[in-house]
């Protein structure tokens, strides 16, 4: 017995499913999240529905546990003391800054436990000796048309976007900075970035960062960055030959000394690594150009090889759209969708937790072989007949006041049980090009069984 008796059936059962919920219990105290929301809200305060109650309701809808905040509230209403009309009140007026507050300060308590699963693997950093964070945007998709003021507008209404910060090593979100503007740059959320670095961390992101801005204040900072070159927005000149250092798995790898320039002339020495590539990329390019202010040891080829390391970004945000259900079209209101988003963020955070468990019980090779679409899966089918067997009160005794290591320890324990081959991926095989679709050009239909019997040489598919 790993836990106790209430338990057992579950951990026989579905031991992920005990993962996910503890983990949820050990990261979503409600004692904890409560306390994020009174030291971060400034115009939002607490009457009857505590915000621990709203990121409940909202976690249950991103994990598609129920498929909609209203089906949320309408299943748990003996839980509430106020309205349905008040639960979504709340929610519509979530301020950006608690949501991001709520990222930091769950993978700050996830973190520790990360950490203690990755040495019982030796798992190995993209950089080692740094602190890399890879940088990205995500636009929310267009919501529906519920709002009065958006009942006549033909146009997908954008509720906003959200630049997130990622950590390759431990696999955990660790910043988000929330932007009610759908239509607003990148570029202008920089300045919280910044603003947010510490010294000796290694920034890396696509060309969309590739500003004289950014780049300058991140060497103020201490910090460094690798960064792809934009063609246009940094002003550069050579300051060294161009030379041949190295190769990787997908091209040759060239190095030059360079200066950068700012707008009121001031100069930053930095390498440029460019990357021959052996297939060029999606829109046709064969070169990659890479800026960075690391220091000489660390070589162009490693960098070159660490920069592929922002697929991980890239791969969560397709889990989170294909695995949880975090861009809610439902919710028009700019505060409301980014808080979902938010949310979306922190549950990726546990399946990236209930991963390195799995990794730690059965190999490294599970932090990319199991699927989180498959773990997601698992959670929605059970969790709402673990609602009901075993009480809340229950899932805080037993995992809301355990450290990072016995919390480390105990999702080994439970890992151990988990049958792989329900969770791992199917990878596909290369894609078959498209045919020319010649046939049967001026009809409009045609008969499948038809067309199989004529191509098999008999009429089984016409009897």
């Amino acid at each position: 017995m790993i836990l106790s008796k209430a338990f057992d059936k579950f951990v026989e059962e579905t031991p992920v499913c005990v993962m996910i919920r503890g983990s949820l219990e050990f990261a979503l105290s409600d004692q904890f999240i409560n306390q994020i929301f009174e030291t971060t809200a400034q115009r939002q305060y607490t009457r009857e529905l505590l915000f621990s109650d709203v990121v409940d309701v909202m976690g249950s809808v991103v994990f598609q546990v129920f498929p909609s905040v209203n089906a949320a509230y309408q299943k748990q209403q003996d839980r509430f003391t106020v309205s349905r009309r008040a639960l979504y009140d709340k929610i519509n007026l979530i301020e950006p800054g608690v949501t991001r507050q709520l990222v930091v300060e769950t993978s700050r308590r996830m973190a520790p436990v990360v950490r203690s699963l990755r040495r019982m693997f030796k798992g190995q950093d993209l950089l080692p000796g740094f602190r890399v964070r890879i940088l990205d945007g995500n636009h929310l998709a267009a919501s529906e048309h519920r709002i009065q003021e958006l009942r006549d507008i033909a146009a997908g209404p954008l509720p906003g976007q959200t630049l997130v910060v990622f950590d390759p090593d431990t696999r955990l979100v660790v910043d988000a900075f929330p932007c009610q503007d759908g239509h607003a740059q990148e570029r202008s959320l920089l300045m919280e970035v910044l603003d947010s670095m510490q010294a000796g961390e290694v920034w890396m992101g696509d060309r969309n960062f590739c500003t004289s801005l950014f780049l300058f204040q991140t060497a103020a900072n201490d910090a460094y960055f690798v960064i792809r070159q934009h063609a246009t927005n940094v002003r550069w000149e050579a300051a060294g030959p161009h030379r041949k250092v190295g190769r990787t798995e997908t091209g040759m790898v060239y190095q030059q000394r360079v200066d950068l320039i700012d707008d009121w002339g001031h100069r930053l020495k930095v390498r440029r690594i460019t990357i021959k590539l052996d297939q060029p990329t999606e829109d046709g390019q064969t070169e990659i150009h890479i800026l960075t202010n690391l220091p000489n040891r660390v070589k162009a080829t490693r960098i070159a090889e660490a920069y592929r390391g922002r697929w991980k970004l890239e791969a969560a945000f397709g889990e989170l759209a294909t695995a949880l259900h975090c861009e809610i079209g439902s919710l028009g209101y700019p505060p409301a969708a980014l808080f979902a988003f938010g949310i979306g963020l922190v549950a990726y955070n546990i399946l990236s937790v209930v991963r390195t468990a799995l990794a730690a019980a059965h190999g490294a090779s599970c932090l990319d072989d199991i699927s989180a679409y498959y773990v997601a899966d698992e959670m929605r089918g059970m969790m709402r007949g673990m609602m009901v067997a075993i009480g809340t009160d229950r899932w805080q005794r037993q995992f809301g006041k355990l450290s990072a290591r016995q919390m480390a320890n105990l999702l080994v324990a439970l890992a151990q049980r988990v049958k792989l081959e329900r969770f791992r991926k199917h990878r596909r095989g290369p894609k078959k090009p498209r045919p020319k679709r010649t046939r049967f050009k001026g009809k409009s239909h045609v008969s499948t069984a038809r067309i199989l019997a004529e191509s098999r040489g008999k009429d089984s598919y016409l009897q």
